[in-house]
């Protein structure tokens, strides 16, 4: 349902508890609410006052796990409880649960691997699931599993399972019907009146156009009025941050002061909650940020919005079998959602750096993710979960028979499904790479691991993969970035680039002047650590050996290549580089350590598209590993080319 939040804390609590009085009246009909509040904190806490949470635990899923650490923050204080008492979460790699715990905030995917080992969901009362309209991969997955596991419960005669579904905006008639004509609340919120400003050109440059409207609005605007500006990235944000400041120090006396603020996914924690904070009197805060900021957090004091209309989303194609990172538009939706942050407080004002016309091009709602990416986890969890034909799985938006099928395809030549009759199923190998919360790319790589004795350094590879970067680039500091690092490169690559800083971070037992020293991100550091731990103990529930391959590099290089060979690339002699399957034009992104190399082949672990299709986190290995990993794929590969 549709509703931008309240924007007072009297307002929110008394439409939450309204929204909430019809939510209990549908649920004590053992009917399923959707609802768009987007009061997250409240509506768990009256379904569990009034009993309904009392018979098991209230459920409430976040597409990220920010959002879901910092939610179950704020109920736990409160209901005045410590955090994994009564109020708790689960994020990937990090649980803080316990039995008492009766309101449980989780991440997508962590509920879905719940129901792989319960698909009755027996343990929950009440699943809500929150911001919708994102359509992430997980939260696509969990519509068929929970509306599955609502009718078998029903049938079994077992306490039923209730089901709540909350967005700000959302396609309500495609919801409702896959629920089984479930009743729709509306509930309109706060909103406070925003002006919505066009460009009367198309702009070619929107960096440009966006970095011009900040400083326009800052010699303009009283310096209370702080501006939240919409770009893509990480890279994006730190180069107009660092240009940001360096305008604003040569500004005309009589211009406020500026504070200029990043935030996007792998920032530093603490430099994260700046954002949050007021800027000092005198000041205006000026943040940049990815799409986190849609809907995800809220930031107080936010008078104008930048939207540059664009966005970093994957994109898949079946066919080629790429998987790329690219920029591209936004959906109205989208632009919708941007332009209600500035309206939480008072009346605000959104400059749109696009035209009418061309918003009017836009999509009316986001492509949901399921229909763009790379399905091959999804099948492996849908296996996992023993569905008896994930190919007529009861999606909500079905993805297209090809990307169904190059899963398949993917996942038979990890070794992870085989066929019995008309069934396809899981391998003994496959169950295996279904426990591990990874791609299944890696759960293999691990797997692999024994046989070239090299255990303990793939599970750190692999986790220091898994979370949001390690390493911190300041632009300011490039040079001196550049002159710290030397001691860390490998002339192999990233991925053993990243295990001597890890074990160097290790050495040092964490130390936090260490981590400034080195620009590392200590707390993303640790979070490796923690993702390490867990992985190791799966590895010794399956009696797994763990050896280490010590100096012999390798042993680490051909275990990649054994089950990372999907993501390969050649050198070509005019000195470019193509997949190895798609002979698809790629080039080493300016990040990595082998920037200014050319070895004859290298593995990657995703492709970005800006200019131009880049290759990030790179492993020199040799063409022959890759064959010798997958002879027929190669083989059939190069048929292909040929014809």
């Amino acid at each position: 349902a549709v509703s931008p939040v309240c924007s007072t804390p009297c307002a929110a609590g008394y439409l939450a508890w309204l929204l909430c009085a019809c939510l209990l009246l549908l649920l004590s009909k053992n009917q399923e609410g959707e609802t768009g509040s987007g009061k997250t904190t409240q509506i768990p806490q009256y379904l569990y006052e009034a009993g309904i949470g009392h018979q098991g635990i209230v459920a409430v899923t976040q597409p990220r796990r920010v959002a879901a650490i910092s939610l179950a923050t704020r109920v736990s204080d409160e209901k005045k409880t410590k955090l994994g008492k009564l109020v708790g979460y689960t994020v990937r790699f990090e649980d803080l649960t316990s039995e008492e715990t009766r309101i449980k905030f989780l991440t997508d995917g962590m509920l879905l691997r719940e129901a792989i080992g319960d698909p009755l969901l027996r343990k929950y009362s009440v699943v809500i699931l929150d911001e919708a309209h994102e359509r992430t991969i997980h939260t696509d997955v969990l519509f068929g599993v929970v509306k599955a596991a609502q009718k078998k419960r029903k049938e079994l005669g077992k306490l039923p399972l209730k089901v709540v579904v909350m967005s700000a905006t959302m396609d309500v008639d495609q919801f409702s019907q896959y629920f089984n004509g479930a009743p729709v609340l509306y509930l309109e919120g706060r909103q406070h009146p925003i002006q919505i400003f066009y460009t009367k050109q198309p702009q070619s440059d929107y960096l440009q156009a966006a970095l011009v409207s900040v400083f326009q609005i800052h010699q303009e605007a009283p310096s209370s009025q702080d501006i939240l500006v919409f770009l893509t990235g990480q890279e994006e944000i730190e180069a107009m941050t660092k240009t940001c400041r360096d305008i604003a120090k040569h500004l005309p006396d009589g211009c406020p002061q500026m504070v200029v603020l990043p935030l996007y996914a792998s920032l530093p924690y603490s430099q994260q909650l700046r954002v949050f904070q007021a800027a000092p009197k005198g000041y205006r805060k000026v943040i940049l940020s990815t799409n986190i900021a849609e809907t995800s957090i809220t930031i107080t004091g936010i008078k104008y919005v930048l939207d540059t209309g664009m966005v970093k989303a994957k994109k898949y194609n079946p066919e080629s079998g790429l998987e790329v990172l690219a920029v591209q538009r936004v959906s109205k939706a989208q632009a919708w959602q941007r332009t209600g942050r500035a309206g939480r407080e008072d009346s605000g004002i959104c400059y749109r750096l696009y035209t009418e016309d061309e918003f009017e091009k836009f999509d009316k709602m986001t492509i949901p993710e399921i229909q763009r990416c790379n399905l091959a986890n999804v099948m492996l969890q849908l296996l996992a979960l023993r569905i008896p034909n994930v190919l007529t799985f009861d999606f909500m938006s079905k993805p297209s028979p090809d990307a169904i099928q190059a899963a398949i395809e993917q996942l038979d030549l990890l070794g992870a499904v085989e066929r019995k009759g008309d069934q396809l199923v899981l391998t003994p190998l496959g169950r295996k790479m279904a426990a591990f919360p990874l791609e299944p790319k890696f759960s293999k790589t691990i797997l692999m691991s024994p046989k070239y004795h090299c255990t303990e350094e793939i599970l750190t590879i692999v986790s220091l993969l898994s979370v949001d970067s390690v390493l911190y680039n300041p632009p300011s500091r490039r040079d001196e970035v550049q002159s710290v690092r030397k001691k860390f490169i490998s002339s192999e690559g990233d991925h053993l680039t990243l295990l001597s800083v890890y074990r160097a971070f290790k050495n040092v037992s964490g130390n936090k002047e260490w981590c400034k020293e080195n620009f590392v991100n200590g707390r993303n550091m640790l979070l490796v650590s923690d993702v390490r731990a867990q992985l190791r103990d799966i590895c010794v529930k399956f009696s797994m050996p763990i050896e280490s391959s010590r100096s012999d590099t390798g042993n680490i290089r051909r275990c990649l290549a054994h089950s990372l060979f999907m993501n390969a690339a050649e050198l070509q002699p005019d000195g470019t580089y193509v997949t190895a399957d798609t002979h698809q034009l790629v080039a080493i992104h300016p990040s990595s350590v082998l920037f200014h190399c050319k070895p004859a082949c290298v593995l990657y672990n995703e492709l970005l598209h800006t200019n131009k299709c880049y290759m990030r986190d790179l492993c020199v290995v040799d063409a022959d590993w890759l064959y010798d990993a997958a002879p027929d794929y190669f083989r059939r590969k190069l048929r292909t080319a040929k014809n």
